[in-house]
């Protein structure tokens, strides 16, 4: 993903994601072109992946009872 844009399909999303998950593995510079890019590629992938893979909130109920399971 060469220009930074609005993510219009799942191909351009998975190059995203590629990319993103290189800067993940390098440490960046704060302030840098590289930390500036990555910041904006991770806000355009949370753009697509709200659009495209919407999750429901969980019930209030059933959360708190997960929550109690999981503390015994």
């Amino acid at each position: 993903m060469k220009d930074l844009r609005p993510i219009p399909t799942e191909e351009e999303y998975e190059a995203a994601l590629a990319e993103a998950s290189d800067f993940v593995d390098h440490e960046l510079l704060p302030g840098s072109k590289k930390a500036y890019r990555f910041e904006m590629l991770l806000m355009l992938i949370e753009a697509y992946e709200a659009k495209h893979y919407f999750i429901a909130p969980p019930d209030p109920i059933e959360a708190i009872k997960f929550r109690m399971e999981q503390a015994g």
